[in-house]
């Protein structure tokens, strides 16, 4: 109770660290803000290039929508990925990069890592934003489905934070886990239906197993398969998500959360003698 009264005194002190991140991302920088829907609309249209103009492969229909283009498939998945991997990323050198910070202050030291989370978080809302522009100009009213779109957001944001927390801290002590967190994210992109669909993973799986559990039993356990899943139920098939999805995302959002928090509990007391 006692981190919660202080978390939340720290409402201002968040606030201005998020401004700051969001300020420093694109500084001097002659595109600027631009660049958040650069960089995702420029991986759309390269693996747009590959996978659909060369190898021919073909987005799935939308299910009840019709909709069938395969550069808006992609950027259902590939937008919240972005904002995975981001964060991951940038919250795991949250505490290192703020030592003078901590050594010299008192304040949560969750607040460092909930800022750089949050400040993607900015990035993401913004990219949604034009995403679901172009899916009303393909013919998808996606209106009616944005609330759930931000509940996904916020749940995914759990999820991010919960992340986070844990990488910040224990990175401290053992540096090298942000190497090994460049090597993990790449297999997980590709353990993730984000350039392929579902489909096609439940077609090659069928009869296969690992020591005796289902393919598609550990495939179903990536936490980002129930997310894209849900992205792409409510803004490309216009449909409400799979229950299993959201129950699941749902619990293993929180659970990370918890998780997090715990072990950043757990190995924050020694934090400015580490750094």
């Amino acid at each position: 109770m006692t981190t919660v009264t202080e978390l939340s005194a720290s409402r201002e002190l968040l606030a201005n660290l998020v401004s700051r991140e969001l300020r420093g991302k694109y500084k001097r920088s002659t595109l600027g803000w631009a660049w958040s829907l650069i960089n995702p609309l420029a991986l759309a249209a390269m693996f747009t290039l590959v996978f659909s103009v060369i190898l021919g492969a073909e987005a799935p229909e939308g299910d009840p929508s019709g909709l069938k283009f395969f550069p808006l498939h992609l950027l259902c998945a590939l937008l919240p990925w972005a904002y995975l991997s981001n964060g991951m990323t940038g919250s795991i050198a949250s505490l290192t990069s703020n030592a003078n910070l901590v050594k010299k202050v008192y304040f949560p030291r969750e607040v460092l890592v909930a800022s750089s989370v949050l400040s993607f978080l900015v990035t993401l809302a913004i990219e949604m934003l034009v995403l679901s522009v172009g899916f009303l100009v393909a013919g998808n009213n996606v209106l009616p489905w944005l609330p759930l779109v931000v509940l996904l957001m916020v749940l995914q944001t759990a999820f991010v934070v919960g992340l986070g927390l844990a990488l910040s801290v224990l990175n401290v002590y053992f540096r090298d886990i942000a190497h090994f967190l460049t090597i993990f994210l790449q297999l997980w992109f590709y353990a993730s239906p984000i350039i392929y669909p579902l489909a096609l993973v439940e077609q090659k799986a069928v009869g296969r197993d690992v020591l005796g559990v289902p393919v598609m039993t550990l495939y179903h356990a990536n936490p980002m398969v129930g997310f894209i899943q849900s992205y792409r139920a409510l803004l490309y098939d216009l449909r409400f998500p799979d229950l299993g999805d959201l129950a699941y995302v749902s619990v293993v959002s929180l659970g990370a959360l918890v998780a997090g928090w715990y072990v950043f509990q757990r190995f924050e007391p020694r934090l400015a003698e580490e750094l």
